[in-house]
């Protein structure tokens, strides 16, 4: 089991209080502090300008999220239900439009003459828990080293039901391997994933700083995929 500093609590940085403000810094303070939304009913405590507003806690996990929602550079992601996914492949599941997609690709290499294996879909965030915290502690790695190549769980593309794992069928050597990019499945994927609404989630220096994945990608073809992704597509941009 990882130990519970593995992922220390953020600090709070509270100001010191002060004295009586003037008149005026005191209505800037009142209308910093309560922002009401009229069409959505929300509340927002904004307070002074100096003052940072922590993240909730993530629920089971000594840790607090950065203030752009990541844990450990992984944005947060809601896992698809059973009903949600389709088998399209003996142990294999996506959602509906992703499976598709997926298909209509891998039929379309195959008229190229380029192999596409589908290594990984839909995972639960039961096994990615597994996936995380059990190698991490076969391996004697650091939360932070472990979130390089895996994500945290709650927090894996894996788990939406849109991402997958790709490799070259004629070159299994290279399958989840930064040698893959020299594969022509991956040549192939370059050119033409786009057309089939799939992206590389982890290109090369990605500013979320997980490790370099070229296998790695995911479904932006539907409205709730660029919604759940949009985040993550900020953060690129």
């Amino acid at each position: 089991m990882p130990l519970a500093d593995d992922i220390p609590l953020a600090r709070r940085t509270t100001p010191r209080p002060r004295r009586q403000a003037s008149l005026p810094r005191r209505l800037a303070q009142v209308l910093l502090t309560s922002v009401l939304l009229a069409g959505g009913g929300v509340l927002l405590l904004v307070g002074p300008l100096r003052r940072w507003i922590t993240p909730p806690p993530v629920a089971g996990l000594e840790a607090r999220l950065d203030q752009d929602g990541r844990l450990l550079g992984h944005f947060p992601y809601p896992e698809a239900t059973p009903e949600e996914l389709v088998t399209f492949a003996p142990g294999l599941r996506l959602r509906p439009e992703a499976a598709r997609s997926l298909e209509a690709m891998r039929a379309a290499a195959d008229a190229d003459g380029i192999s596409l294996t589908v290594l990984s879909a839909y995972r639960s965030v039961d096994l990615q828990k597994q996936l995380f915290f059990d190698v991490k502690a076969e391996r004697n790695q650091t939360s932070a080293d472990r979130a390089r190549v895996s994500a945290p769980p709650g927090f894996s593309e894996h788990s939406t039901g849109f991402a997958v794992d790709l490799g070259d069928g004629r070159l299994p050597a290279t399958n989840l391997s930064e040698s893959f990019e020299v594969t022509e499945a991956y040549r192939w994927l370059n050119r033409h994933a786009a057309r089939f609404h799939f992206v590389r989630s982890f290109p090369k220096g990605n500013p979320q700083g997980v490790s370099y994945e070229p296998w790695h990608w995911r479904f932006e073809g539907s409205t709730q995929a660029l919604e759940m992704f949009e985040p993550a597509q900020r953060l690129a941009r």
